[in-house]
């Protein structure tokens, strides 16, 4: 049986669905729990905005700032997202994913309430968020074209997945994967399967304590500044792994140790998506409404088929993107429950 520390990941990760209203809207989550989120990946569902993500260590509000992960640009002003709330957020008039009568989705993940701290363990000085019981940092910093340089990443075990964007010029996300390992990056904003060389990580693995750069401008040219947001895997709530395609209506299932309520998928042998799903837009089986993180697109839905299950999801299309004969595919998944609690109680399924 899978044990965990979080016996309540609606306090770590929420998904909240809402309609915009062209004005000031404020947004409750129904978790079990309250969730104050320090980062706020957000998209219209029913028409093409773009992405957008927010955090609390680059600021919100009047000082807000936002990424997108469906294009190269830096950083943006923009305060579209007024304020993050206890249990929530309020949005103004502005931005693409308030505009009335739109379907909206906002993903949200709890950090440290948006207090930092300095971190000079590495070559490069960062400043860090940290949230040790959900495995998840926000991290700061500025590159300095070094091959071998590292930065400290505040969390209590290697990363197993990581997300990094220039925040001050036009490059592409880079995207580490624990089961790709040091010698290959992603790419958040590209269909490009992984690309395998030593200027991504210096071909070093994340430690406990660094994350290794090597010289390419996605991670790491000189004075330009950057964010990474950096996960490992914690049983019961978040994992990070790849899997295999078999071409089959019978599709592989893959474990999680939980039932997911967000996942992402992308191939990465060869060209293929991002694909994304939670269990609040498809509460039940099958699940087939999908986003793409790459393209600023509306949902779409019956085509990308899986099931979310007690103990991890199981594909269901026979589809190169996601069950191509041979495919290897990423993903990163987050728990709506526990397979199992610390007290043995077991969830159900869908």
């Amino acid at each position: 049986m899978a044990y965990t520390t979080i016996n309540d990941p609606s306090a770590q990760f929420q998904t909240a669905l809402y309609t915009g209203n062209g004005g000031a809207n404020t947004i409750t989550n129904d978790g079990n729990s309250n969730l104050q989120a320090d980062m706020i990946w957000f998209k219209e569902r029913s028409s093409t905005s773009s992405h957008h993500i927010f955090d609390t260590s680059r600021g919100v509000g009047g000082s807000g700032k936002a990424l997108y992960t469906n294009n190269t640009d830096a950083e943006a002003a923009d305060t579209a997202l007024t304020s993050v709330n206890t249990d929530g957020f309020t949005l103004a008039n502005t931005g693409g994913f308030n505009e009335n009568g739109q379907t909206n989705v906002g993903w949200q993940w709890k950090c440290n309430g948006g207090t930092t701290s300095t971190n000079s363990s590495g070559t490069i000085t960062s400043t860090t968020q940290v949230n040790t019981t959900a495995g998840f940092s926000i991290v700061t910093y500025t590159g300095n074209g070094v091959n071998g340089a590292t930065f400290g990443h505040g969390l209590s075990s290697a990363p197993t997945f990581i997300m990094i964007k220039c925040l001050s010029d036009s490059y592409n996300w880079m995207v580490y994967n624990s089961s790709l390992a040091q010698t290959k990056a992603a790419f958040l904003d590209l269909t490009n399967g992984a690309d395998a060389d030593a200027v991504y990580w210096s071909n070093t693995a994340p430690t406990s304590g660094l994350v290794s750069l090597g010289t390419n401008g996605k991670g790491n040219a000189n004075t330009e500044n950057y964010v990474a947001y950096c996960f490992n895997s914690i049983p019961g709530y978040s994992i990070s792994g790849t899997f295999q395609g078999n071409e089959g209506t019978d599709g592989p299932f893959i474990f999680t140790g939980f039932k997911p309520a967000w996942i992402m998928v992308k191939r990465t042998n060869t060209t293929g998506t991002w694909l994304m799903w939670d269990s609040q837009r498809d509460p039940i089986n099958v699940s087939s409404t999908v986003l793409k993180a790459n393209i600023n697109e509306a949902e779409n839905t019956g085509y990308w088929k899986i099931d979310i299950v007690s103990n991890g999801f199981k594909i269901r299309a026979v589809d190169g993107e996601i069950n191509g004969d041979g495919a290897q595919l990423l993903y990163q998944a987050f728990a709506a429950n526990p397979f199992v609690t610390s007290d043995g109680v077991p969830t159900t399924a869908r």
